[in-house]
Order: structure tokens, then C-alpha cells, then sequence
């Protein structure tokens, strides 16, 4: 899906400094660390997100990587929580950012990317719910309030318990801040999921920068034609403190599952690691909720079955004559090599078709093997033809191809399998 939208993939290590995510006390990720002292006596820890990795990558390349950045990876991140549905300790991620685009042009283009991909695995807008907000509206506010800057980050950290704990359970925490419970209480007078844009303009101003780019947001959902998956929820703060813009959090409608996506912009995550200011945006799409979605709308594709095999590739022995079973097997492996596409005139069968067939070769590698066992093998597998060498095969430079869904078999001269194979594509397409 990723690169349907143009953007390359990149991976980093797994084991990460674990001062790269020590930020701010009171973060989640910061307290479900898998960290410890390595034998060089260094502090590291199992990467909980993506993100800081990223962000390091960038920095000790800043000023010469090309912008704007389009990453995606597929990481394997650990954290130590407690264990629910949609929740593990350990779990992949889908991560999409921007580097170098400070329009919510990025922000717009990571959201369609998403809904894309819950359009293609049978979801729609009344399963699936994107709610977006901007944390400019907690800055302004705390403005208005002559709350400092400074108090911004962990601000927004506290907001987001919220929805998980009452204003008294986080109150020692306020105060260490130095907020008032009443800087709290107008916050979340502001940041209501029924709030309106307008309303939020009444609050803040014709001028604010926090609604025009609200504004802007859904305006270009518009033009992308997401608006039905898309709504501002005032309400959403997200719990990373690096967030700096636009925010945003894809929910199951029926509200029986937690988030199954996030993401926002995080515009000064290089200046925390002592780099220049640079805009960026991204999320992260763990695997754990979206499964669970899938399978309750019974959306989920059965992988209990082995993958599809395109041709199993087998060649007959003669216990008699070791040195012709030597030469059918030679020759097995040859075709073998020319349908997997490892010869310049091989015929590589197409992977990315999307065709239920199935896209690889098997050879048999048991020289004992009798065809029924062969048969029966390439059934389990699931695979459409089974192509068998033999003496006459071996004589005639040909192979015997049996279509194994309707039984029938062609006689295939091996110089012309990369034509076969080019034909099935074409009618598997």
C-alpha cells in the first residue's frame, strides 16, 4: 500500500539507545521500556516505536538526504504492558512518514493512504472512523491562559489520560507542573468530542492558526473523497509528547476495540536529539487491533492453508539405472530454475498478479518419491500443474504438464516453457 502512494521502505536496528526514548516522564512508551544494561555496560532497550529510530536516521544524514521523504517500514516493536485484545507485548507496526513537507498536504496524504488500505481488506466507513484534532488548539488555549511554553508537551501528555482516568487521578501531576485544575478544566471544556469547529472558533478567535488548519484539513479530505471516514473530535490529544500539529486516531465504530491507528505531526522531534527543526508527520498501524477487527467482521483470510504453489516440479527415478535417474533430476532442476526465473531465458512467474494460484515452484528434492506421493503433495499445496520428467521427457527435451484441475496433460518441449508460463500469467490475470 505504501508504495501504491510512492514511498520507499527503510528498516533500522532493534535495539536502540534507550535514552532515544526516555523524553518526557509520564509517557507510556517511556514507561513499558524493555530495556537494560548490555555487556558494554550501555543502556539500550527492544524499540517500542519506530519513530525516535527514524528520526535518528534523519538527523545523522540531515542536510543531505533529498526532500520531501516519503518512508514506509514494517517494524517489530515490544512493550511491557499488560496484555488485552488488540493489545501485545510484542507486535508489528505499519509506519508511514513525511519529511519535509510543513503543509498538512503530508498529513492528508498519510490519511488516504490508511483509508485505502481499509478500503482494499472490505472495511468501510461504518465499520472504521478516523477522528483528527490539532494540538494547536491546546497551545492557543494555554496561551490565552499565560501558561508557558515550555508546559506545552507534558500538557498534552496528562490531556490524553483523560479519556482513561478522572481530572483527580492525574491532579499530583498537574501540580508538579505548576497547572491549576482550573487551566485543566477550561482545556477540557474546549477539547470535547461534541465540539464543533465553530465553537472552537468562538474560543479562540477568526484568526486562529489551530481552526484554519482544521479547516484546511478537511477541505483537502474533500478533494482525496475521505470525507465520510474523517471527523474533527476535539477530544483527541494523543499521548506521545513530540506531537506538534495535526493529530489523529483511526477507531472501530462499534467502540468495542481500542486504537487501530494513529499518528500526527511532529515538526521538532529532530531539535529533542539536537538537530534543526524539520517538518514531519507520520503513523503507526499496529497489527494486533486490525486483526481483531477483521476476523469480528469475518474479513480475515484463512492462512491455515499452505501457500499456493504454482508447479511442482518432479522427476521419475529408475532404481536400476542410477546414472538416467541422476540425468532426470539434473533436468527437473533446470526447469525448475527456468520457472522460478533463474536463467536469462527462465519465465519468473509474476508475484505480484494478486492471483490466487499461487507463485512459486516446488521441486521435489526425495529422488524416492513415487508420483501418487507426488500427486497427493501437490494437492496439499494447492498447486495447479505438476510437471514431470521422465524417460521419454528426458529424450525429447520436454516436459509433461499436468493440469492437476482438470487432470489433463500437454507435452511441453523446454525451450518453450517460458512461453507456457507467460500464457498461464495472462490467463490467471
Amino acid at each position: 500500500m505504501a508504495t501504491l502512494y510512492g514511498f520507499q521502505q527503510y528498516d533500522a536496528p532493534v535495539l536502540e539507545q534507550e535514552v532515544l526514548y526516555t523524553r518526557k516522564a509520564g509517557e507510556d512508551v517511556t514507561e513499558q521500556l524493555y530495556n537494560f544494561v548490555d555487556k558494554g555496560d550501555r543502556k539500550v532497550a527492544l524499540r517500542p516505536e519506530m519513530t525516535p529510530s527514524l528520526a535518528r536516521m534523519v538527523l545523522a544524514r540531515q542536510g543531505t538526504l533529498p526532500q520531501p521523504l516519503k518512508w514506509f517500514a514494517l517494524p517489530q516493536c515490544w512493550r511491557y504492558e499488560r496484555t488485552s485484545r488488540g493489545r501485545r507485548r510484542e507486535h508489528y507496526q505499519w509506519n508511514m512518514d513525511v519529511w519535509g513537507v510543513a503543509g498538512v498536504e503530508a498529513e492528508v496524504e498519510l490519511l488516504a493512504a490508511m483509508i485505502t488500505f481499509f478500503q482494499r481488506v472490505g472495511l468501510t466507513p461504518d465499520d472504521v472512523g478516523i477522528n483528527l484534532n490539532s494540538r494547536l488548539i491546546i497551545s492557543e488555549v494555554l496561551a490565552q491562559l499565560d501558561v508557558p511554553a515550555d508546559k506545552f508537551a507534558p500538557t498534552c501528555v496528562l490531556i490524553d489520560k483523560l479519556d482513561k482516568v478522572p481530572l483527580a487521578a492525574i491532579q499530583d501531576e498537574l501540580a508538579d507542573l505548576g497547572l491549576a485544575a482550573s487551566v485543566v478544566t477550561q482545556l477540557t471544556t474546549i477539547l470535547r468530542q461534541d465540539a464543533t469547529i465553530d465553537e472552537v472558533r468562538d474560543v479562540l478567535g477568526p484568526d486562529s492558526a489551530a481552526v484554519q488548519q482544521i479547516t484546511d484539513v478537511l477541505a483537502l479530505c474533500d478533494a482525496y473523497g475521505i470525507t465520510d471516514w474523517v471527523t474533527f473530535n476535539a477530544s483527541i490529544v494523543r499521548g506521545l509528547s513530540y506531537y506538534t500539529g495535526v493529530v489523529f486516531e483511526a477507531f472501530d465504530k462499534q467502540g468495542e476495540l481500542r486504537a487501530i491507528a494513529g499518528g500526527g505531526r511532529y515538526d521538532t522531534l529532530l531539535a529533542t536529539f539536537g538537530g534543526a527543526p524539520t517538518p514531519a508527520c507520520g503513523f503507526g498501524f499496529g497489527d494486533a487491533v486490525i486483526i481483531e477487527l477483521l476476523q469480528d467482521r469475518k474479513l480475515l483470510p484463512d492462512f491455515s492453508q499452505p501457500t499456493a504453489i504454482h508447479t511442482v516440479v518432479y522427476a521419475m527415478t529408475q532404481p536400476d539405472n542410477p546414472t538416467a535417474s541422476a540425468q532426470y533430476y539434473a533436468t527437473a532442476i533446470r526447469v525448475a530454475s527456468l520457472l522460478r526465473g533463474d536463467h536469462e531465458d527462465g519465465a519468473a512467474v509474476d508475484t505480484t498478479s494478486g492471483t490466487t494460484t499461487g507463485s512459486g515452484i516446488e521441486l521435489i528434492l526425495d529422488r524416492t518419491k513415487k508420483p501418487k506421493w507426488v500427486f497427493k503433495h501437490a494437492d496439499r499445496l494447492n498447486a495447479k500443474y505438476c510437471a514431470i520428467i521422465g524417460p521419454d521427457e528426458y529424450e525429447l527435451q520436454a516436459v509433461s504438464m499436468k493440469n492437476l484441475q482438470d487432470g489433463t496433460q500437454t507435452q511441453i518441449p523446454i525451450a518453450e516453457l517460458a512461453t507456457w508460463m507467460s500464457e498461464c500469467r495472462l490467463r490467471d490475470d
